[in-house]
């Protein structure tokens, strides 16, 4: 049986970090589970931290969403290779910055990046560069038993995907969940906010066994963090 991490690993296992406290760090959360978290200076709310994951299979490790910035998507891979580590693929969660930021550094070196058909038509049309691969079903697995990757429908953003790590029973939210401290929805620019409960009650219905739920910004939470967004949601 798997032993989870508790929640104060955030302040005593940062495996990875530059003094500057708005430099990448890495956080790992199980055996094979780390999570990377990057910085991104927004007006008007300053440093801004987004979080990812990389998941180790073997002597490959598979990116979920990449840092900010291709510099920071950098680090990361720098990070993954020190530890004998060959980065074979990332997965993108949605279109932002946050999630999408170093998709082509990762495409200049031919580390396959997947992103489902409608993100791609969003990335198009901010004239930005579209993955490698492209996803075209509800249901994909990336690895087998591993990695499997899920559209509940449209939440944060029309095309928002949560990437699913049964091994661990972890879930990878990204920004179509809200953490338990989080009192509104936050950037809802793109955001389908009726839509969005029922997306939320999907992955509850797909995922009742969820040990662990990473949100895309904020504390690391459990099922209960899917509820609060959809409370969020039918609130606003």
């Amino acid at each position: 049986m798997k032993r989870f991490v508790p929640l104060f690993i955030f302040f005593s296992s940062v495996l990875y970090a530059n003094e500057d406290s708005s430099k990448l760090k890495i956080i790992q959360l199980s055996d094979n589970v780390y999570q990377h978290i990057s910085y991104k200076n927004l007006v008007p709310w300053g440093m801004v931290a987004a979080s990812g994951l990389l998941v180790v299979d073997g002597k490959e490790a598979h990116m979920i969403d990449t840092p900010w910035t291709l510099e920071e998507t950098e680090k990361l891979i720098s990070w993954a290779e020190d530890k004998g580590l060959t980065v074979k693929s990332s997965i993108i969660t949605h279109f932002h910055e946050d999630a999408s930021g170093g998709i082509s550094f990762l495409n200049k070196l031919k580390i396959e990046t997947y992103a489902t058909k409608l993100t791609n038509e969003l990335l198009a049309l901010k004239e930005r560069e579209k993955s490698s691969y492209e996803i075209t079903t509800n249901t994909f697995e990336l690895l087998d038993n591993t990695i499997e990757i899920f559209y509940p429908g449209a939440g944060h953003t029309k095309d928002n995907i949560v990437v699913w790590l049964p091994k661990d029973n972890i879930l990878f939210g990204g920004c179509f969940v809200k953490s338990n401290n989080s009192k509104s929805l936050g950037n809802i620019e793109d955001a389908s906010i009726k839509q969005w409960p029922t997306s939320i009650e999907r992955v509850i219905n797909k995922y009742p066994n969820i040990k662990m739920v990473v949100p895309g910004h904020g504390q690391i939470g459990d099922i209960e963090t899917l509820r609060h967004t959809a409370k969020l949601a039918s609130r606003a």
